[in-house]
């Protein structure tokens, strides 16, 4: 579904085509909608809602951080502030409720006041942080659903939340009464380049594309991080802004953003700082050993909880059978981790006075990479094979009796008989390939067919940024990716 080109002229949506077009469906919807938007903290879940129906809500209600307020306050705090909303939409003749029970009684009260035609929306952001321990809030809401507003026609219910794994276990895998009840799900990801690309233009911020893939490679597809880019700096004088300077913005956003996310955060950060070491990844037996977290239910709900909010990739290499690796993928934390936590750096200016360096250089190597998986939609879109069922994974080949080894930085699987090896490499100007480069990539592909004994055919693949440079020993590889291909948007 499209969005109509007259709704789209009203709004100051950057992006999210798809996801407009859906909320509208949903708004022009005869029937009873309960919708779970969700994603990544940042990701602009709440701007997208608010700014789609222009605050013009029946109900608009955020619950509390439980950062700022913990224990049997927290639950009384709740309530509190859902009263102040009911009264700032017009609940009269009541008092503060002492339990969520008699809060969604007094929001059926409110919502009975409104006309049974058009439709109604309801907003309540940040679900998971009302559901403090023992307060009988899930309970609560599915007696208010199933007994009232189910069979509501006019309501538009949404409930938003960047707690990922919150939204589908109370709500999505609902096993008890919100069982099938959600009428559609919405999750938000990062933007795409393309998206950035647009955010940046509507900014009026000068970045060329060379520029842009650099700046996702630090903070990902993240509106709220790359509002804080300015207008008349460089790319290396905005990251300095946003992580050297003093106070800067996102100095402290690693810790906040664990906390505001996972209920066991320091796990949660334990295992991203652990995956961060190794571009490669982790088996769950070795994040077990590595981290002594006993590998049993808390481990596994940890790793879940990663992947639903898209910090974590799990895949299975290819020719390993079943074994899966979890790899970091978000961009932010790579950046973090890398460069920010535990470095104490005082130059104010770090980022412009390292932009030659060696370990920018490196940064750049394993950072590009990961804005390529997040955009294998437009690789494949760009190989012509946006139809075939593909498996994306990696491969480390170990040493063999002559002591090499090496490792394939992305490979694509595909259903119609043939493997992609990319190749991948962030460089300023055509990628060369020299006669040494060649015989590597000869081991490689020996190496691939060796291991994992099948019988596809094997294609080398170059994503690059400028494209290759055309020479004696250029035509191993079958085609180039180059930069501009990532931009492309994807319908």
């Amino acid at each position: 579904m499209r969005l109509n080109k007259d709704i789209k002229i009203m709004l100051n949506i950057i992006g999210r085509e798809y996801e407009m077009a859906e909320l509208q469906r949903l708004k022009e919807s005869k029937s009873p909608e309960l919708v779970a938007v969700y994603g990544r903290r940042r990701v602009g879940k709440t701007f997208l809602v608010r700014e789609f129906f222009k605050n013009q809500f029946a109900f608009y209600h955020t619950g509390v951080s439980p950062l700022e307020v913990s224990g049997k306050q927290l639950v009384k705090r709740q309530l509190e502030e859902f009263f102040v909303s009911l009264r700032d939409y017009g609940l009269r003749d009541a008092v503060c409720p002492a339990s969520w029970p008699e809060a969604f009684r007094l929001l059926r009260r409110l919502l009975e006041q409104l006309p049974a035609d058009g439709k109604h929306v309801v907003f309540l952001d940040e679900l998971p942080w009302m559901d403090t321990p023992r307060s009988g809030f899930i309970t609560a809401f599915e007696h208010f659903w199933n007994g009232w507003a189910s069979s509501r026609p006019e309501l538009l219910f949404i409930v938003c939340g960047s707690a990922t794994s919150w939204i589908k276990d109370n709500l999505i895998n609902n096993k008890g009464g919100l069982y099938g009840r959600i009428t559609y799900e919405l999750k938000l990801a990062p933007f795409s380049l393309h998206e950035c690309e647009a955010f940046y233009k509507d900014k009026g911020i000068e970045l060329d594309r060379y520029d842009i893939v650099q700046s996702y490679m630090a903070i990902g597809g993240i509106p709220y991080y790359m509002n804080y880019f300015r207008q008349g700096l460089s790319l290396a004088q905005n990251i300095d802004r946003l992580f050297f300077v003093a106070n800067a913005p996102l100095r402290a956003e690693f810790d906040r953003l664990f906390r505001s996310l996972f209920g066991n955060a320091e796990e949660s950060a334990t295992i991203v700082r652990l995956l961060a070491s190794r571009r490669f990844g982790f088996t769950r037996k070795e994040i077990s050993e590595k981290t002594g977290i006993a590998s049993g239910g808390t481990l596994s709900k940890t790793l879940a909880a990663l992947v639903n909010s898209d910090f974590v990739m799990p895949f299975s290499p290819i020719g390993e059978g079943r074994e899966v690796y979890y790899k970091l993928i978000d961009n932010f934390c790579l950046f973090y981790l890398n460069f920010v936590e535990g470095k104490n750096i005082t130059d104010e200016q770090y980022w412009q006075h390292s932009v030659m360096s060696p370990s920018l250089s490196a940064w750049q190597g394993f950072a590009f990479e990961e804005v390529c998986f997040s955009h294998s939609r437009q690789i494949k879109g760009a190989l012509g094979i946006s139809g075939v069922q593909t498996q994306l994974s990696s491969l480390i080949i170990p040493k063999d009796d002559s002591g090499a080894g090496t490792q394939i930085d992305l490979i694509i699987d595909r259903a119609d008989r043939v493997i992609n090896l990319c190749e991948i490499k962030f460089t300023n100007k055509e990628f060369v390939i020299d006669s040494d480069y060649e015989q590597k990539l000869r081991y490689r592909v020996a190496r691939v067919r060796e291991l994992t004994k099948d019988k596809k055919n094997i294609h080398l693949i170059l994503i690059t940024t400028y494209g290759l440079h055309y020479n004696p020993y250029s035509g191993r590889i079958q085609k180039t990716v180059v930069m501009d291909d990532l931009f492309a948007p994807v319908r």
